[in-house]
């Protein structure tokens, strides 16, 4: 059996924590960006965790499993 290849977008969105759970970045935050407001960027910049629901497929991409 060859081995799993990691999903090259997955690798380059998602970053693991040392204690397992998975990062993420905000999304709505590239462009138009004049109609939101600076609480909205602001908020937006910080990074979040991926959902529980999301996870075991994020896992799989990654390659974690």
């Amino acid at each position: 059996m060859p081995k799993m290849k990691t999903k090259s977008s997955a690798k380059k969105r998602f970053k693991v924590t040392g204690s397992g759970k998975i990062k993420r970045k905000h999304a709505f935050k590239s462009h138009i960006l004049t109609k939101k407001t600076k609480k909205q960027k602001r908020n937006l910049t910080k990074a979040g965790l991926v959902h529980k629901s999301d996870l075991a497929n994020i896992k799989q991409q990654l390659c974690m499993k």
